[in-house]
């Protein structure tokens, strides 16, 4: 009787072993196809998709990266106010004009946001953002949590506001020449982006790929990371295979990846006359880890 327990309970164990879920190396959304949900800015003129992170299913395989959705307002809509004592976020305007309202020391700051548009928001401010026009303002928001092993200064005034054409395109070093950056925010303690103000947002940066263009397939031992095709097809590299290669999806524009620290990522645009892809990434330094890239 006694071994007939243990038999049942080692295969109960066993069952039970099997059926645990299991964090995935990196995931897969197509905005278009998202659903809303309700977050701490949305209104009934505000409305938020989540793509990773905050109100998606899979955010627990995330781990500084606290939010990456997509947020439409209606013609003259509002989006309710957040504040974030220990997160800071990146704001960048897809399509349409607006106002980001900004508030720190009960000072309320109003900046005028248009296409292309993006900011760096400090944590401890309160803002939010809002559309005076006729057709709708769509910005991608991404936020970053910021662990408590590191101490958080006082924010600027006003946060700074710049455009995706106010960057230069540029090579990167170890990267093949086919493809052109925008270094747009990065961390405090540099000087080579538009706006360096982070904590733990190691790298936001916009990608030109030239026809039969490349971003080699490599990875991040200490940092996550989320590409976005914001125009073009291609094929995204996720992970898969001993050399980086074997694991090579068909991408177009919409198609959004995360990848966590250790995961192979790239990027293979079309060879064919005149193809263009463009890209926006955002990278974040994850807890506990040396950054040695």
């Amino acid at each position: 009787m006694k071994k007939l327990l243990l038999s049942a309970l080692l295969l109960a164990h066993g069952l039970r072993a099997q059926d645990r879920p299991v964090d995935p190396t990196w995931l897969h959304r197509y905005v278009p196809e998202l659903a809303e949900t309700k977050t701490g800015l949305t209104s009934q003129t505000c409305h938020y998709r989540p793509i990773f992170g905050e109100g998606d299913k899979d955010n627990r395989s995330l781990q500084t990266v606290t939010r990456f959705g997509e947020v439409t307002l209606d013609a003259h809509g509002n989006c309710r106010t957040v504040l974030y004592d220990r997160q800071e976020e990146i704001y960048f305007v897809v399509e349409g004009e607006g106002a980001l309202h900004h508030a720190l020391h009960d000072e309320d700051q109003i900046q005028a946001l248009r296409k292309h548009d993006f900011t760096y928001l400090p944590p401890g401010a309160k803002h939010s953002i809002s559309n005076n026009g006729g057709q709708p303002l769509r910005v991608l928001v991404m936020g970053f949590t910021i662990p408590s092993s590191i101490s958080i200064d006082t924010p600027l005034p006003h946060p700074k506001v710049a455009n995706l054409e106010d960057a230069k395109e540029e090579t990167v070093s170890g990267h093949p020449n086919s493809v052109l950056y925008k270094l747009l925010a990065g961390l405090r303690t540099g000087k080579r982006d538009l706006i360096d103000q982070a904590y733990v947002m190691d790298s936001f940066f916009w990608m030109d790929f030239s026809p039969g263009g490349t971003n080699w397939p490599h990875h991040h031992e200490a940092a996550e990371e989320i590409y976005l095709v914001i125009d073009g097809q291609g094929e995204m590299v996720a992970g898969s295979g001993i050399d980086g290669v074997a694991g090579r999806y068909p991408a177009k524009a919409g198609d959004a990846y995360y990848f966590r620290p250790n995961c192979t990522v790239g990027f293979y645009n079309q060879e064919k006359p005149g193809a263009k892809a463009y890209i926006l990434a955002v990278r974040a330094r994850v807890p506990l880890h040396e950054d040695e890239e």
